[in-house]
């Protein structure tokens, strides 16, 4: 039998590949504006971040998981300090940080090399890294929401080519 519906097919196939997002406008508005981030949610985030750097810095083999944690972390200080405007980048590090994990990101993709990173990012990633926990630390909770509802959809629109800033990196694949 014909498909009689090739338009509302096609929709329904773009619906159930709609990307959706970590946390709603609920989560945002129902997380303390006064309290930072639960211990249970900041330790479960920071672990992972750290345990990605360690395989960045040490694992012959990162994986892109491991890469995506630490690089969602820089992404999530970015936003806090370039568009939120609620904390400040006092040692100038947080671009070079960008900068070394889109590197690394471009490398491993277009050249297959190892997922992993050289001895001065290292060393600039864990001190934007101790920066973006400490601020988990003290943000209020909705201002940590905020952040990643901000970061994940440029990062959405960046992956969809709309709505860079200059700066913006595109690495496809990791």
């Amino acid at each position: 039998m014909p498909n009689r519906h090739p338009a509302r097919r096609a929709r329904n196939a773009a619906n159930a590949a709609r990307r959706r997002p970590t946390y709603t406008h609920w989560d945002e508005l129902m997380a303390s504006n006064v309290d930072p981030t639960p211990e249970d949610k900041r330790r479960h985030q920071l672990t992972r971040m750290w345990q990605g750097l360690r395989a960045l810095e040490q694992d012959a083999a990162p994986t892109p998981d491991d890469w995506r944690v630490v690089s969602d972390a820089v992404n999530l200080l970015e936003t806090m300090v370039v568009d939120m405007r609620v904390a400040e980048d006092a040692s100038g590090l947080l671009p070079d940080a960008v900068r070394a994990m889109a590197i690394a990101g471009a490398r491993h993709v277009d050249e297959g090399k190892r997922l992993g990173l050289g001895g001065a990012d290292i060393t600039t990633l864990r001190a934007v890294l101790e920066d973006y926990a400490e601020l988990l630390g003290t943000l209020p909770h909705r201002t940590a929401i905020r952040a990643h509802r901000l970061t994940e959809r440029r990062v959405w629109d960046v992956l969809d080519g709309k709505n860079t800033r200059a700066g913006d990196v595109r690495v496809v694949g990791v």
